[in-house]
């Protein structure tokens, strides 16, 4: 096995934070490692909103690149910004713990009002560029107005502070990692019911070549089979609707008493109808089966 292992990353802040956690969890198992950081064209590119950027995978497809050409070794992704077919070549070898998979509402203090819902006023900015989150959020607030954002999290926190927006929507697991200081801003953490995040999100995806068996194996002590089994339906559905980040789609699903149960949001654009579900099976393809034909029908 080459030593030292080459990680490829993203350069953003959160990026780097998920490279360096990979970085000492191989550790522990005694491989050593160096990062290297790799531009995307999700990174490049900041004008415009995730549901207007042509393909999938523009936070991955140059590391994913990077990896099949053999300068590096392995990729470290938010899992959910990877496309649910990878290309040839490639496997994701192991998944991180879950952190808090939820969606955190930042409000600026001038724009709190404690006698509308989510204590935000009315007619407020939200800022957020995901379909998902734009679907969800204007069936709880429909008078809300909706402004896309871009920029990493210390980015498009200082842009609420600045007052270009009234409140924004982040992943609470990103917040969470990079210990940022919310204090000024009134910061609530939506549940899973009333906000459905998306699929594997929370999740690290570990990616590496397919052939590189030696590697492969080694990542087996830093596996979370428990939360694959769980992304496994999250992914699942967004695989079969043929989905990506332009897809109102949020799905998470949990295991308990032997079963699998999901949450589910889905809207065909994000400013159509939402339908949001709950449904519970026995196993991993029973329950996308029944989450598909619960969306599916007429």
């Amino acid at each position: 096995m080459k030593n030292p292992i080459i990680i490829g990353s993203r350069g953003s802040d959160l990026a780097l934070w998920q490279a360096h956690f990979v970085q000492a969890e191989l550790q522990k198992i005694g491989l050593e490692s160096r990062i290297e950081i790799i531009q995307t064209k999700g990174d490049a590119i900041q004008h415009l909103s995730f549901d207007k950027l042509e393909g999938k995978g523009f936070f991955t497809k140059e590391i994913e690149e990077a990896l099949l050409e053999k300068r590096i070794d392995i990729a470290v992704h938010s899992h959910k910004d990877l496309e649910t077919t990878p290309p040839a070549g490639l496997i994701v070898a192991a998944v991180s713990h879950r952190a808090d998979p939820r969606e955190l509402l930042l409000i600026h203090p001038d724009a709190i009002d404690s006698n509308q819902p989510l204590s935000l006023k009315e007619n407020a900015i939200v800022g957020t560029s995901s379909a998902r989150r734009k679907a969800q959020m204007l069936s709880v607030r429909p008078d809300i107005q909706l402004h896309d954002i871009r920029g990493n999290v210390p980015t498009r926190v200082q842009k609420l502070r600045d007052r270009q927006f009234d409140a924004i929507l982040l992943a609470k697991a990103g917040v969470d990692r990079l210990q940022l200081n919310t204090d000024d801003l009134h910061a609530t953490a939506l549940d899973i019911d009333l906000l459905v995040p998306a699929p594997a999100q929370g999740v690290l995806a570990i990616q590496c070549r397919e052939d590189d068996s030696e590697l492969i194996n080694a990542l087996q002590a830093i596996h979370h089979v428990d939360v694959q089994s769980n992304i496994t339906i999250e992914r699942g559905v967004l695989n079969r609707l043929h989905g990506g980040c332009q897809l109102p789609l949020g799905v998470h699903a949990i295991r308990q008493d032997n079963q699998f149960h999901a949450d589910v949001a889905f809207a065909s654009a994000w400013d159509q109808p939402l339908m949001k579900f709950r449904l519970s099976g026995s196993s991993t393809e029973e329950l996308i089966q029944a989450i598909l034909e619960r969306i599916q029908q007429p």
